[in-house]
């Protein structure tokens, strides 16, 4: 097929939001042209453009049809209305028998008129997280855009990006771009294909796709970083986002003073990655190196002395301005910060951060002997976990608390595994970072996420589809992979509601009747119980199981991102109130392993056939509880398979009391064989209303025992 390829030429595009638009681009024109482009086409990105490369057919014709009329005989007023709303003359019919049929010719559609109507309309309604306007225009695009390169089947397309009076003036569409704004000029050059377009490009010192810019930095800094012995601290966002700055990319290194190294490194790699895009250099041993790496978008006629020279003078001043902040903060301990929290604010309706730290440090004390860590040296970590936030260091480079905290923490003397905790305690930050490990910092880690969702949930603040301002997706799965990776053993429902009432809106004077009453009513309203035996009030232990419904949720779509039976974790949750989520997950997986026997596949048909004619007979005359009456068992397959309910329920329970969760399962599987011959020979609505209503009896008796390990009816499949 012919090649299409368009290049939208603008100023300079955030790094942030190219790779994004291209894809939006490609995906947005494909729509549009999908009659004649069947394959997505190739998006690139790059500072100042946005193009994409793909196939496209010449023309389509779709094939012509007929439709029928009204008879021969039928009322003028019927033939008018006919022909009015197919848009067609009365020369255009034809009489076949005794209707009249309207023959329509097919449509032709070809490429170049498709494209001047698609290419605007996609323009004109694009995406962009933030654009502009300019000029006298109505059109907005993230920078002013420039030209439109539009070439197919290696001829320009030209048509006018005017809608209604607006005229976007000073946009052309044609056959041309531009190179490198400072190595080629702005002097426009023609392209006949993509070939051409990028050859052209790379003559004029520009690489046209990301992922090769991404290649040529990556390449062209390790090998300048190895000829000195180092190695270039990994960061793949930071390679994205240069290859996103420059066009045509230049690799230098840089020294750092050595009266900077005494600085914490992760200072230095904030301050070099953050406000300077550079790429932190380490030895082999993994200590941080005196050389950072830059990437130029020239070719410096002098090696890159003068850059070089100039961007360590930079460099020099953000880190004198990192040690004169550690070196102010050094002066107190990390303590002596706290009154300062005080006065800022965690969230309008929910305190201070001064208030946060006191319910941080009762909440991890008591976390901590459920993970077997000293309580006191975890409400001490809790106290001091956010201190740092009041030191200047923090306030410069707010992507270091939490590590300056350690570090203060360390040099103030305090027990290590505190200052551990203080650093570790916002992690896991994102999929690849890693959970704390040490008991006290995991108890502060859950402290701070388990505070961060109830307080949230409390004051209304959920997430909905749209938006999570607080992360609390992210919270409540840092949560769960420090419960799963860590294998802990904890009841959540009673650590959320010692959350709960860590805030002063849930007790005391300053109580406020509606915290927390929105969650918790939704929840009694759809039925729930609160557990025999919960430690708190009702309303309390409804809110709790809210928040426990949001964690389940979130547990969910991980296993499937993860490719597990995400339905089997609704089964039993939907079963049980349990709130130990390792328990949970042992029994999802022993319930997986019975359902992928053949026994554990037929005894699911077999549930929801039973709980299908609960659920019809239900409706006519139900419910049907109630003990089954032996003497109401009239045939052999039915009083077998109320004995083999009653001892495999025994066998069921005991076996999930001491938490074997695979003879549960084997104790289920064995229902199989008696269910099956009850189908075979038991006609459950029988004349005999009282037979009846035995059988009915049973197989309700039947689904409680199977609802005691999973709730079957949410199982797929």
């Amino acid at each position: 097929m012919p090649e299409l390829l368009i290049e939208l030429f603008s100023e300079e595009i955030p790094a942030r939001m190219q790779a994004r638009a291209a894809e939006d681009f490609a995906r947005l024109l494909q729509a549009e042209l999908r009659p004649l482009m069947p394959e997505a086409p190739r998006p690139l990105s790059g500072p100042r453009r946005i193009a994409l490369v793909g196939e496209m057919a010449a023309r389509a014709e779709t094939p012509g049809k007929e439709e029928r009329g009204p008879r021969r005989n039928a009322p003028s007023q019927a033939l008018e209305g006919f022909l009015r709303k197919h848009g067609a003359t009365r020369e255009q019919l034809k009489e076949e028998g005794e209707f009249w049929v309207l023959a329509r010719p097919g449509e032709v559609t070809l490429a170049e008129e498709l494209l001047a109507r698609a290419v605007p309309a996609v323009l004109r309604g694009f995406p962009w997280p933030k654009s502009m306007r300019w000029g006298s225009s109505d059109f907005a695009w993230v920078r002013p855009l420039q030209r439109v390169l539009c070439l197919f089947d290696g001829r320009p397309v030209r048509f006018p990006l005017a809608h209604g009076g607006d005229q976007v003036h000073g946009i052309l569409t044609d056959d041309l771009t531009e190179g490198h704004r400072i190595l080629a000029g702005t002097e426009p050059f023609a392209v006949a294909s993509f070939a051409g377009y990028e050859a052209g490009l790379r003559e004029r010192f520009v690489i046209a796709d990301a992922a090769e810019r991404e290649r040529l930095i990556e390449g062209g800094i390790t090998e300048l970083a190895g000829r000195e012995g180092l190695d270039v601290v990994p960061d793949r966002g930071l390679l994205a986002e240069v290859a996103g700055l420059v066009e045509w990319p230049v690799p230098l290194l840089g020294s750092i003073d050595t009266g900077f190294m005494d600085l914490p490194p992760e200072v230095m790699r904030t301050t070099m990655r953050v406000n300077q895009r550079y790429f932190a250099l380490r030895r082999p041993d993994g200590s941080p190196a005196p050389r950072f790496a830059l990437v130029a978008n020239i070719i410096p006629e002098d090696g890159g002395g003068a850059i070089i020279a100039g961007n360590e003078r930079v460099l020099r001043a953000r880190l004198a301005d990192a040690r004169f902040f550690r070196d102010q903060d050094r002066k107190q301990r990390l303590e002596d910060f706290l009154p300062r929290l005080e006065s800022v604010v965690f969230h309008a309706k929910l305190g201070t951060q001064g208030e946060r730290v006191r319910r941080l440090e009762r909440l991890a004390g008591l976390i901590a002997p459920h993970l077997g860590a000293d309580p006191a040296l975890a409400a001490r970590a809790g106290r001091l976990a956010k201190a740092d936030l009041a030191t200047g260091m923090v306030g410069e480079f707010p992507e270091v608390q939490g590590i300056m905290g350690r570090y203060y923490a360390l040099a103030d003397g305090e027990d290590p595994r505190i200052a551990e905790a203080v650093g570790a305690h916002y992690r896991p930050l994102g999929p690849g970072d890693a959970v704390p490990a040490e008991p006290v910092a995991v108890a502060v880690a859950l402290a701070d996420k388990l505070d961060q969702l109830v307080g949230f949930f409390a004051a209304g603040e959920r997430p909905t589809g749209s938006g999570d301002p607080f992360a609390l997706r992210r919270a409540a799965l840092g949560i769960i992979r420090m419960i799963r990776e860590g294998s802990l053993r904890l009841g959540l429902a009673g650590l959320i509601g010692e959350a709960f009432f860590g805030y002063p809106q849930a007790t005391g004077s300053t109580a406020s009747p509606d915290f927390g009453m929105e969650v918790a009513a939704e929840k009694l309203n759809a039925g729930f119980q609160p557990p025999t035996g919960s430690p708190h009030p009702p309303m309390v232990a409804a809110f709790a199981a809210g928040v426990l419904d949001f964690l389940a949720e979130r547990l969910r779509v991980q296993l499937r991102a993860e490719g597990a039976r995400h339905d089997l974790v609704a089964a039993v949750f939907g079963a049980t109130p349990d709130d130990d989520l390792v328990r949970l997950l042992a029994r999802a997986g022993a319930l997986e392993t019975m359902l992928a026997t053949p026994d554990g596949a037929n005894l699911l048909a077999a549930y929801k056939r039973a709980a299908n004619i609960l659920r019809i007979e239900t409706r006519k005359d139900g419910p049907h509880d109630g003990p089954v009456e032996p003497s109401r068992l009239a045939l052999p397959a039915e009083a077998a398979l109320a004995e083999a309910v009653e001892a495999r329920s025994a066998e069921v329970a005991a076996a999930l009391a001491r938490e074997d969760f695979l003879a549960a399962m084997a104790a289920l599987a064995a229902l199989r064989a008696p269910l099956d011959a009850f189908f075979e020979t038991v006609v459950v609505n029988d004349p005999d209303t009282q037979l009846r209503a035995n059988r009915l009896r049973l197989l309700r008796r039947l689904c409680a025992a199977m609802e005691a390990v999973a709730d079957f009816s949410k199982i797929e499949g």
